[in-house]
């Protein structure tokens, strides 16, 4: 029991030096955006007050709660140092939702506003920044909370489960997750947005709705569809989403607006679908799979074994 706790204190003691040393370096980095652009632009008013909080969202109070939270860790108390931070964790949530209109507002101030552009070139070139840009700053706070989550963990799976501390850790990592959840969850929702708008616009023509709230896209592919009469293969593209499957061809290469467009040929419902493997369980070339409708039953083909069960199991889990 004493070689353990000795262990455990040895590898706390590491842990707990590196969060302090990193989180020296992330505040030095927040420290540059806040001195070089935050409170010069705020005193030269390059931007109007607005914009200035649209692109730099709540830095300021992010940098506050991670100093104090420093201050702690230099002093070793990381029990008062936990309790502070964990006030402040909402703080990253906000910021992650607003870091989307953050950098379309940099983009537009850089497009539009000249005297921004030269102010913003002339702060990058300082040896400081070395190279480094404004854009590749901003994302900090969100892969510092990454970093938070393993730091804790690691803290809390080298300290003993009968201490106050432990308690007060088990707490903060569960606090942590919770928030990165949150954050993982406006990433994979923006990310979803843009890989519906993506397929929408690949369609030719607004007949096919894709845009719709609550659809969830989750793969596409080129199949080849087996005829139910002795017909040949028709290769078409297919878009999985939660809901529905979307077949489509493509436009005729010469058409003057659609050449690189898909021509949406049917769209299936997968609310009474049933999938099965027709062939394809053993590791032989391709393989064969049935999607019964109440109206219609549907043969694809794929030359591609493993591509054959890809869809399988994401066909399988979106009608489930």
């Amino acid at each position: 029991v004493e070689d353990q706790r000795a262990r455990w204190e040895r590898k706390r003691r590491r842990t707990a030096k590196e969060l302090l040393e990193t989180e020296h370096k992330y505040l030095e980095q927040l420290d540059l955006v806040l001195t070089y652009f935050v409170t010069i632009l705020k005193a030269k008013g390059t931007l109007k007050p607005a914009v200035l909080e649209t692109i730099f969202g709540p830095l300021e109070s992010l940098y506050s709660a991670s100093h104090v939270l420093s201050l702690h860790l230099e002093k070793g108390n990381l029990e008062p140092g936990l309790e502070n931070f964990c006030h402040s964790l909402d703080l990253y949530g906000h910021y992650a939702e607003n870091l989307e209109q953050a950098n379309k507002a940099l983009k537009e101030q850089v497009r539009k506003n000249k005297s921004f552009q030269r102010f913003k070139k002339l702060q990058e070139t300082r040896p400081q920044f070395q190279g480094r840009e404004l854009e590749d700053l901003l994302p900090l706070p969100l892969q510092r909370l990454h970093q938070y989550k393993h730091f804790f963990r690691d803290l809390l799976e080298n300290t003993s489960p009968d201490t106050a501390e432990y308690q007060k850790l088990a707490k903060t990592v569960k606090s942590v997750c919770e928030v990165s959840h949150w954050v993982q969850d406006i990433f994979d929702k923006r990310e979803n947005s843009l890989q519906l708008l993506r397929v929408q616009k690949l369609l030719k023509g607004q007949k096919t709705q894709v845009l719709t709230p609550g659809r969830w896209y989750i793969r596409e592919g080129w199949l080849l569809v087996v005829p139910s009469k002795g017909e040949e293969l028709k290769r078409r593209m297919f878009f999985l989403f939660s809901d529905i499957l979307i077949a489509a061809k493509p436009c005729h290469p010469l058409h003057l607006l659609n050449s690189n467009k898909l021509s949406c040929q049917a769209v299936y419902s997968l609310h009474q679908c049933s999938v099965d493997k027709v062939f394809g369980h053993t590791w032989s070339q391709g393989g064969l799979l049935s999607l019964s409708f109440p109206h219609k039953t549907l043969l694809l083909m794929s030359s591609n074994q493993q591509e054959t069960n890809d869809w399988y199991r994401s066909l399988t889990a979106a009608v489930r």
